[in-house]
């Protein structure tokens, strides 16, 4: 099999068949990535390939790349600083030539593929060509921000915005007759998740503006949220997202509650039972909000943020500093299902874990609270350090083996950047690889039948379901 061709993955024959002939041209959503909204409706084109690729000295871009390139030995200022253009491109062509085995290194040609035609393998030989080639392309109507997203047959691309968020873009978007794709946004609550963190009091007192509400107690706090669910809601929003980090569980009175809301506003600090009998209710709260707007709750867990505190001070937060976590999981993650289940309040959710040796734990908790709707709990995507082959076929070998593979809502991109859909054909393309060995294997029959719906479902329709 040659590098990166039709084929490439897919290793017997129903497993070519499944991608080439349902897979391969289902549309796609998005369900959950970080690209920003004002820069989907204003719809410019990106300066050049490290613009678009790399990052333009703004600290916002590829994390996943800037990794590899520090592990090079790449300078910082060609990775998140100001540094020539060129150099920066250059510098990336190197790294790639180590990066053999990685996932970045299959995306990085996918990408080249995909979107601009090119098949050369990117190395130092080929860099100067391929940064011509792609600068001129981006330099071109052809090639703007909602251009390069149509390429990939898009559908439906949900962004991550805070509760008070006026949602401007997405207004003026859908006001302007949207596009062949329709933005909605997610929110995520991330700020509220955090009242030990620096920032709370401002956005709390964001919160009771953009309600009009005075907020004085933690319900209060709630029923102001509830609103921002509510305006959220009226402009399509059909899911919501948390970076729970750490499954913590402890219960709280009301008087505790509100104490603590007062603490954090005031920038005391707060201790670590303080947070959590917080976020317990919060979640408690949120939970019987979205089931109320039939949402869809999203919960990220055990990603260990910022850990390297020196070069978190000078690049901020989400520029490659975190790792995966392993703390415990299943009887906090347990006992928040159960409290929220004595109401009739949990909603349809996706629990995801960076720590996929959590994914047995997670399954066989869900099953303890699924009914009363199709896959009210699946299992997250592989996501982050796990968005790789070995990580992507744990990941549905778990969901399959714990639940229902054929309910799965498929892939996110979870990316900062423009170029990263065909991330999706990756995933799509290992799903129909799984599905091949476990036929040739007598596991599964090997009938089109059966399996092409399962494919189109796992691709699509089940993710599409989400806003219906």
């Amino acid at each position: 099999m040659a590098f990166m061709d039709d084929d490439y993955l897919l290793t017997t024959d129903l497993a070519k068949e499944l991608f080439h002939g349902y897979a391969e041209s289902m549309p796609i959503v998005d369900y959950h990535c970080h690209l920003h909204p004002e820069e989907i409706y204003k719809d410019p084109n990106f300066k050049d390939i490290v613009e678009a690729w790399l990052t333009d000295g703004n600290n916002y871009g590829d994390h996943y790349k800037w990794r590899l390139e520090r592990a090079n030995g790449v300078p910082e200022e060609l990775i998140t600083g100001n540094g020539d253009p060129w150099d920066k491109f250059y510098a990336y062509a190197q790294t790639m030539e180590k990066a053999i085995g990685s996932p970045v290194y299959m995306w990085t040609h996918q990408e080249l593929r995909r979107y601009f035609g090119i098949t050369d393998e990117l190395n130092s030989k080929t860099a100067k060509d391929i940064y011509e080639k792609t600068n001129e392309m981006l330099a071109t109507p052809e090639f703007s921000r909602r251009s390069l997203l149509r390429r990939m047959n898009l559908d439906t691309i949900c962004t991550t915005d805070d509760p008070v968020d006026s949602l401007e873009y997405h207004i003026a978007f859908e006001k302007d007759g949207g596009d062949t794709f329709k933005m909605i946004p997610a929110m995520r609550p991330d700020k509220a998740l955090n009242p030990d963190k620096a920032g709370f009091g401002e956005w709390v007192d964001q919160l009771e503006q953009v309600t009009g509400d005075t907020i004085n107690s933690f319900d209060d706090m709630m029923a102001a949220i509830n609103k921002r669910v509510d305006f959220f809601h009226e402009h399509g929003s059909r899911l919501s997202d948390h970076a729970a980090d750490l499954m913590l569980y402890a219960p709280s009175t009301a008087a505790e509650r509100d104490a603590i809301l007062a603490k954090a506003r005031a920038g005391e600090p707060l201790t670590l039972e303080e947070v959590t009998k917080y976020r317990t209710q919060l979640f408690l709260d949120l939970m019987k909000i979205y089931h109320a707007h039939g949402w869809t709750m999203q919960l990220h867990i055990h990603a260990m943020r910022n850990i390297n505190e020196r070069e978190f001070g000078i690049h901020g937060a989400d520029t490659g500093y975190d790792s995966i976590n392993d703390r415990s999981i299943a009887e906090p993650l347990a006992a928040l299902l159960n409290e929220a289940a004595k109401t009739d309040s949990i909603p349809k959710m996706l629990i995801y874990s960076l720590n996929p040796n959590d994914y047995l734990a997670i399954t066989t908790i869900m099953g303890c609270f699924q009914g009363g709707m199709k896959q009210r709990m699946a299992l997250g995507n592989a996501w982050w350090f796990n968005d790789t082959r070995t990580g992507i076929r744990k990941q549905i070998q778990t969901m399959a083996e714990g639940s229902l593979l054929g309910n799965f809502v498929g892939m996110t991109t979870d990316s900062r950047s423009f170029l990263s859909f065909p991330r999706h054909e990756f995933f799509r393309r290992i799903l129909c690889e799984q599905l091949g060995e476990w036929a040739s294997r007598g596991e599964i029959p090997s009938d089109l039948d059966t399996l092409a719906p399962l494919v189109q479902d796992v691709s699509y329709n089940n993710a599409k379901e989400l806003f219906a």
